[in-house]
């Protein structure tokens, strides 16, 4: 019998259009692979119309809060229903920037010296000597990052206004001077390595990610051997130490720099890395031999509940 998947995608999170395209795209590729889908535009009704469908599979597409916090997760535990990425606590972990950076460096792996602050606060009065990065605690895509340059007299103002939609509590980080890397990991193993090159911004933000020719990526990063394979081990390692499942993806800064600190670190882990055209993870499994139609086909066959 051919297996119904239903893919999840949409939501009401900041990332909600990001989230269609990935989910649209999934759905195209599975149903090129066989499979029988059904594409759903979660909203708060998303216990009852999974409860009354019954899928076999929910592929989950959905990106940054309810969707990718642990929230979606709790709610296919509860139903049984087998679902794809990782489980309720790896998901609730790694988007809680702070809490994955504790766990992360509890384990070894280096991350970027920061702090939790009050978004307010952080208006008023610099709270660590720039530059550094601001970045809600719980958002994805780069939603909400601002970097503080070192002529910056005065810190962002937005960040204290009526209409800031992305939470109080804000991470303070030092920035990382140098190259943006990534790396996915599938299955436990991680990928190639890609060094991300955002053309004409600052950082690879949220349209450097899903612009067309927003950035350029170099696959394989031209790194000296031993860091690309220490990227590669560090990508493995975070996945491991937040218990991730499926497929994630790690961001670093590496400072190459001439006279630089040659500092890499690891910046966060996506526990539902983007899917759609100019995504990262699938260009990075089309390295490791897998088509779109067979890395999707993968992650369904590797869905669980109890993840």
């Amino acid at each position: 019998m051919t297996q119904h998947v239903a893919v999840l995608m949409g939501g009401w999170s900041a990332e909600r259009q990001v989230s269609l395209r990935s989910g649209e795209a999934c759905a195209r590729a599975l149903e090129g692979e066989g499979f029988r889908v059904t594409r759903i535009d979660v909203d708060r009704t998303i216990g009852d119309v999974l409860a009354r469908l019954r899928p076999d599979v929910a592929f989950n597409a959905l990106h940054g809060r309810v969707g990718e916090d642990g929230t979606m997760q709790g709610i296919l535990e509860v139903l049984r229903i087998p679902y794809t990425h990782s489980g309720v606590l790896a998901s609730a972990l790694a988007m809680q920037k702070d809490k994955a950076k504790l766990v992360m460096a509890a384990a070894g792996i280096p991350v970027a010296q920061g702090l939790v602050v009050d978004r307010r606060e952080a208006a008023q009065r610099h709270v660590m000597q720039p530059p550094y990065v601001l970045k809600p605690v719980a958002e994805g895509s780069s939603v909400g990052v601002i970097i503080v340059k070192e002529d910056r007299s005065h810190p962002p103002q937005e960040i204290g206004g009526d209409d800031w939609a992305h939470g109080d509590a804000l991470l303070a980080e030092k920035f990382v001077a140098g190259r943006e890397l990534t790396c996915a990991v599938i299955g436990g193993r991680a990928t190639a390595v890609i060094d991300i090159l955002s053309n004409d911004h600052a950082f690879y933000d949220y349209d450097s990610k899903y612009a067309p020719g927003g950035s350029t990526h170099v696959l394989p990063a031209d790194l000296k051997e031993n860091i690309y394979h220490h990227v590669q081990e560090l990508a493995v390692r975070a996945h491991a130490a937040l218990g991730c499942r499926g497929v994630s993806r790690s961001d670093f800064r590496y400072d190459d720099r001439p006279g630089g600190t040659g500092d890499l670190v690891v910046l966060e882990v996506n526990t539902q890395p983007g899917m759609t055209e100019t995504s990262l993870v699938p260009e990075m499994a089309a390295d490791a031999g897998y088509s779109f139609g067979g890395l999707v086909r993968w992650m369904v066959e590797d869905a669980s509940c109890d993840r």
